[in-house]
């Protein structure tokens, strides 16, 4: 009993330093929240700040740019999760076909390189390469096109930051994918060979079969980020120009509660998403459980 005793204090004691991380970052910061519900004034501070109840939310919802920011929020994000999706499932059954030990690893390697890099970074590539000057332009006028400055043109910019993320993160999702395909039995393979099935009907009905729990699963709790369209990136790369298609929730919180210090309309709309995302996330994990019996206690 004593030893156990020990066991579990060396466990504590172990985790401290995560739990004191986690309670100094995540859990004092929340008392911010008292801003949404106040007149926030730094020089009053939380105490002496005038309260005002709901009505930072009700000024909130009669915004227009409340609204467009939405729904900008909600086509990026859409638009990442199911491509995010996809994309890497294909990538991962295609290079499960690659028969060349040396070769499959060096292609995973090159494609899993860019989620290491930053949107700092990488931001600055992307701009390079849609500049006016920039690979796509001259690569266009090598057909007779037209240059065009791509990142201020506001029909395009939302198709540029979905596509631009997935490129950076299909290899790192694809890990997942090609994870559950050393899983499934290689002799329901010889046993589909047996029956005449080529590789196309063998990927149809084996291995898609095979790993479709793992696709409801990732599927599902991308739910979750339904709100979440990437401040990172779309900081890095958006303008003026384009804040009527790439605004999203994030920046413009950003906006208003720092650049602008209207500090409690912005925490009123942080709130709002966190509890929007918080509900998501609790559908996904009941949704992810109903559907493939996943659960994460």
């Amino acid at each position: 009993m004593k030893r156990q005793t020990t066991l579990q204090f060396n466990y504590w004691f172990m985790v401290l330093p995560g739990l004191l991380w986690l309670f100094l970052f995540s859990i004092v910061p929340m008392y911010g929240i008292v801003m949404a519900f106040q007149d926030f004034n730094p020089a009053r501070g939380f105490f002496r700040s005038r309260w005002t109840g709901l009505d930072n939310f009700e000024y909130l919802f009669m915004l227009g740019d409340s609204v467009q920011v939405t729904i900008n929020t909600v086509i990026i994000a859409v638009g990442k999760m199911i491509l995010n999706l996809v994309v890497p499932l294909l990538f991962a059954l295609l290079l499960n076909e690659v028969r060349r030990p040396l070769f499959k690893k060096a292609i995973q390697t090159i494609v899993y390189l860019p989620h290491f890099i930053s949107w700092v970074i990488l931001a600055s590539v992307v701009l390079n390469i849609f500049a006016y000057r920039g690979v796509v332009n001259t690569v266009a006028g090598l057909f007779g096109l037209e240059p065009k400055v791509w990142m201020s043109d506001s029909s395009v910019f939302r198709a540029i930051a979905i596509w631009t993320e997935v490129w950076k993160e299909f290899g790192y999702n694809a890990v997942i994918f090609l994870a559950a395909l050393t899983g499934i039995n290689p002799n329901l393979y010889e046993a589909a060979a047996i029956d005449g099935a080529g590789r196309l009907r063998s990927t149809w009905h084996v291995t898609l079969p095979g790993i479709m729990s793992t696709i409801v699963v990732i599927g599902v709790l991308s739910l979750g980020n339904v709100l979440n369209a990437g401040f990172d990136q779309i900081y890095n790369l958006y303008n003026p120009m384009v804040y009527s298609t790439g605004d999203i929730i994030d920046t413009w919180v950003y906006r208003i509660g720092l650049v602008n210090l209207q500090f409690s309309l912005g925490t009123a709309a942080g709130l709002i998403k966190s509890v929007v995302s918080f509900i998501l996330i609790v559908v996904s994990y009941l949704m992810a459980y109903k559907f493939a019996d996943y659960r994460v206690f």
